[in-house]
Order: structure tokens, then C-alpha cells, then sequence
């Protein structure tokens, strides 16, 4: 999936904070919901505008933020 199709990030919406498209939504929201248990039906149903693609994409982003990340050794 190509999450750039449905989550944006755009510095007048939310500080720049990644959302889902068309939404104030930000990605990190969705993720906490989920991590405190929400499914992804419960989800759907408070907040209308949100799609188990847009979950997914969710997922995809975090996926490839992950990949990208960097750790260097300092000071050993």
C-alpha cells in the first residue's frame, strides 16, 4: 500500500503532524487508539470520515518511518 495516497502532512494542519487525508486526524491518534485496545471497526465507527485503508495506510507509514530510522553510537 502507498500510504502517501491517504495521509498527509501539511504545516497548517496540526503543526505538520501527519493525517489522514481530508481529516484532522493525525496518524499518532489512530495509533493510540489502537494501542489502547480499540479495534479497527470500533475506529470506523467514531470517526466517519476514517476507512480500514486509511488504517492500513497508517500502518504502511509507521512501517516505513521505522525503516528510515538511524541509530548511531555516540561516545563508546
Amino acid at each position: 500500500m502507498d500510504w502517501k495516497e491517504r495521509i498527509t502532512v501539511d504545516p497548517k494542519v496540526l503543526v505538520g503532524k501527519p493525517v489522514i487525508k481530508g481529516t484532522r486526524l493525525a496518524v499518532e491518534f489512530i495509533a493510540e487508539l489502537l494501542a489502547e485496545g480499540w479495534s479497527n471497526q470500533q475506529i470506523i465507527d467514531n470517526y466517519p470520515g476514517i476507512t480500514a485503508d486509511d488504517i492500513r495506510a497508517r500502518l504502511a507509514y509507521a512501517s516505513e518511518s521505522l525503516q528510515a530510522e538511524k541509530v548511531y553510537r555516540v561516545g563508546v
